[in-house]
């Protein structure tokens, strides 16, 4: 299993390097073709206004980039790959929208403090509940601030083909079956915690919502 596990993480770092290429396509299919609503189910919890500064942890290849812009919000992204930056920048630019991309660790964010409204992540691997990485988090959120998480979405439909695909998420360790909200609240201190389902096409969704507190 131990072997297992770590030909998943070698398999998982290709793909966000190297193979960085292919990610829109793998996640177009491993969503049914709902990966654009899985993420951007995010700008639903989104109560800020209009013209604030919003921060994508690990933007990946700037899709979330694309939607947080045509929301009217001055998105910011900082992502630990170069690829994932490459890619990200390229789709911004042939949109004619601001780049506002870092390279670098949620771990040690290059952000002064207290300057977003929003801190979003969407599918991001065990980095986010690292308590550095949620001491960054709160560090650069105004007193206000919200840290929005969507970790899992479930296949709902789909026939056999959605059923393979549930069992891949399963056997990969991709699965938040029934998040425990007293343990998530343990780990997420001294954030205040909320827990949503929201709905996509043959899928549903879950999205953490932390607010700051201090």
């Amino acid at each position: 299993m131990n072997l297992w596990w770590r030909l998943l993480r070698f398999g998982f770092r290709l793909l966000y390097n190297e193979l960085a290429f292919t990610y829109d396509l793998v996640s177009l299919i491993v969503s049914l073709g709902a990966w654009r609503c899985w993420i951007g189910v995010s700008l639903r919890h989104l109560d800020i206004s209009t013209g604030d500064h919003v921060l994508e942890l690990a933007h990946g290849t700037g899709n979330l980039q694309l939607d947080l812009n045509a929301a009217g919000y001055r998105a910011v992204g900082c992502d630990l790959s170069s690829a994932m930056g490459q890619i990200a920048r390229s789709k911004l630019a042939r949109r004619d929208l601001p780049i506002r991309l870092a390279q670098g660790r949620a771990q040690r964010l290059p952000f002064a403090a207290e300057i977003f409204a929003a801190v979003v992540s969407t599918f991001p691997t065990d980095f986010i509940i690292a308590r550095e990485t949620l001491a960054e988090v709160n560090r650069v959120l105004k007193p206000d601030g919200v840290f929005i998480i969507v970790p899992n979405a479930q296949i709902t439909g789909g026939g056999w083909i959605g059923r393979i695909i549930e069992w891949i998420y399963k056997v990969t360790g991709q699965r938040l079956t029934s998040p425990d909200q007293s343990l998530l609240a343990g780990l997420f201190a001294p954030f205040e915690l909320e827990i949503f389902t929201e709905s996509c096409p043959r899928s549903r969704v879950t999205v953490i919502v932390a607010h700051k507190t201090k």
